[in-house]
């Protein structure tokens, strides 16, 4: 028994990218209808991403059309993409592998994150248990939280950006706990560095981390002196913007105005913010089928267009102040579902219609034409509501009421286990402003587990210790 437990203690991070690989293969294997799209001509994800790459492969130009530019979305993981296509071909198997090497790669950082994060715990005392530290259980059993997680699992075989944001989501986190925990500053510029690198490439990927960065300058404070910190962030954001600078000066001389990043923007705020927004969230349906406004229903100049939803959206919240609680609070509670969120999705020949009071009912329209409708109907009935459904229930509702435990069993570490909870805060405000999905909030839940795991050992050492005196109890007795 002893010699299992040495081999477990040291090949413990072999086996789990063991575990998390083979799962990942096997999903590919059972479920090629899904994961196969070369084989189907149904991609399960984004066909923008698969189209940007290989328009980029064919024409080295980066646009939605052949030959022409745009900056419609961001760049980095279309880019990757195409390398893989290039080298190893277009298909599932390749982006499911491709994939699969991301999450190994946010694992390890997952890890080494618990281990750095919880390094000062001692549960009852306890700094070590079963010869490992407390910190090493945090990592690892987190890490094998984000191993096996079903939904994570299948999001990330499919063909979109998420696999890479969280790479890079976790690198990101990771590094900025090795920059605190360095004690000279020289020493501390190569690590700012890597982290204006690794922030620059998350916003040519998706534009959501300076929100955190902010976040992380008050985590600081709490170790680190007002000169300390700038010395060690301000090249973390000079780095970043000179990292996205030549991208936002393309897209600028492209389409005539300044471009953030990408020209999706408007399209997040409109869906967020409009007549529509509360009866779909409240149905269970994705703000995505949300009607355009007439303004812009004959525009197609993609930097107009983004302007224009990002004004009808601005225009809506102006003119509903009283709903803006609301909105706010049924976007909490979409974020923070343990659920999947969205519950119901539109069928092929369904539309939906609305009356003066808001409330929303299904109707027949057999010429409605909604992009992918036939590979997102494929999300109602089935092993995906007969199953998958329920299982994240079980799985991801556990372990958020673990997370809530560890919280609170970890609150004398708040100096240290604040950055996580910056990251589950930047991420909920950021979607509150646009619009929630599970989708959409799953990067982060991986980081959310590190206080589920610490929970979980918090709770058997405290049963370990509760039966040793009863033990001692009846013995002294």
């Amino acid at each position: 028994m002893q010699q299992l437990l040495n081999m477990l203690k040291t090949y413990k991070l072999l086996l789990l990218i063991g575990l998390a690989i083979g799962i990942r293969l096997i999903f590919l294997a059972v479920f090629p209808t899904i994961f196969m799209f070369e084989q189907t001509g149904a991609i399960h994800g984004s066909t923008a991403y698969d189209t940007y790459a290989q328009n980029l492969l064919a024409t080295g130009v980066y646009g939605r059309v052949p030959g022409i530019d745009d900056s419609i979305l961001p760049p980095l993981y279309s880019a990757l993409l195409a390398v893989v296509y290039g080298i190893f071909g277009r298909g599932g198997w390749q982006v499911g592998i491709f994939h699969t090497l991301l999450d190994v790669g946010s694992i390890l950082f997952l890890y080494h994150i618990g281990r750095l994060l919880f390094k000062n715990a001692a549960p009852f005392g306890k700094k070590e248990w079963f010869a490992m530290p407390i910190g090493e259980w945090v990592g690892i059993l987190a890490a094998l939280f984000y191993a096996l997680y079903p939904y994570l699992i299948f999001q990330n075989l499919s063909l979109n950006d998420t696999a890479l944001f969280m790479l890079l989501l976790h690198a990101f986190v990771w590094c900025m706990t090795l920059l605190r925990e360095t004690p000279n500053t020289k020493n501390a510029i190569g690590m700012s560095i890597l982290g204006g690198v690794i922030l620059g490439a998350s916003m040519l990927t998706r534009a959501l981390l300076p929100p955190l960065a902010l976040l992380v300058a008050a985590w600081f404070l709490f170790r680190l002196s007002f000169w300390q910190i700038l010395l060690r962030l301000l090249p973390v954001a000079i780095v970043g913007i000179v990292i996205t600078l030549p991208w936002v000066m393309r897209g600028s001389a492209i389409h005539g105005g300044f471009v953030a990043i990408a020209l999706n923007s408007g399209e997040n705020i409109f869906q967020g913010a409009n007549d529509q927004t509360l009866p779909l969230f409240k149905a269970g349906y994705d703000v995505q089928w949300s009607d355009p406004p007439p303004s812009v229903e004959n525009i197609t100049d993609p930097y107009q267009r983004n302007a224009l939803l990002m004004q009808a959206g601005l225009a809506w919240l102006r003119d509903n102040p009283a709903k803006i609680p609301e909105l706010l609070w049924v976007k909490f509670l979409v974020h923070w579902s343990i659920e999947i969120a969205p519950r119901k999705n539109p069928l092929p020949g369904e539309d939906f219609q609305w009356d003066a009071a808001g409330n929303l009912w299904v109707i027949p329209n057999t010429d409605v034409e909604k992009q992918d409708i036939a590979v997102i109907a494929e999300y109602s009935g089935g092993l995906f509501d007969t199953v998958g459904r329920p299982v994240h229930i079980v799985y991801f509702g556990g372990l958020l009421l673990l997370a809530l435990l560890g919280v609170i069993a970890s609150a004398r570490l708040w100096r240290d286990v604040a950055l996580l909870w910056f990251v589950q805060l930047s991420m909920t405000l950021i979607y509150m402003v646009f619009h929630p999905s599970t989708r959409y909030r799953v990067p982060s839940d991986p980081l959310l587990f590190l206080f589920s795991a610490y929970a979980l050992v918090w709770l058997i050492i405290g049963w370990q210790g509760y039966q040793n005196s009863r033990h001692r109890l009846k013995t002294d007795a």
